[in-house]
């Protein structure tokens, strides 16, 4: 966990986002909604939603009866993912301005990778 200030943003900058304070929970998702929102995989961390500063659009999608996803609807970046009724939102590792000075804690979904890659020895913990 870090005490840093970060900043990120959408492709097209129409979406900016500052992240205040510690994070956690660094992963990269392997499930199927992620795979098919990204295009492979989604690297993101969680804050607290009360830590998180979101300027411009953000469209919220809701993708299941458990989660919504945010995305701006300029360009189409994929920057949330937000539980039902939890106080801490995820948010995409890529969009953030390096250096990012988080590391992966965790590869989550693993069962349901797709069939067209390995998951590399990294030595991070990986669930089902």
């Amino acid at each position: 966990m870090s005490d840093e200030t970060r900043h990120g943003h959408c492709l097209c900058g129409a979406v900016n986002f500052t992240v205040h304070g510690p994070v956690s929970g660094a992963s990269i998702c392997h499930c199927g909604q992620c795979r098919r929102q990204s295009g492979h995989l989604w690297a993101s961390a969680l804050a607290p939603r009360a830590a998180i500063d979101i300027r411009g659009n953000v469209q919220w999608y809701a993708a299941s009866e458990i989660a919504t996803r945010g995305f701006c609807p300029r360009c189409g970046s994929f920057l949330f993912w937000n539980e039902s009724g939890s106080e801490m939102l995820s948010f995409s590792l890529g969009a953030l301005d390096a250096p990012t000075d988080l590391r992966i804690e965790k590869h989550i979904f693993c069962d349901d990778k797709g069939d067209y890659y390995e998951i590399g020895e990294d030595g991070v913990p990986r669930s089902p």
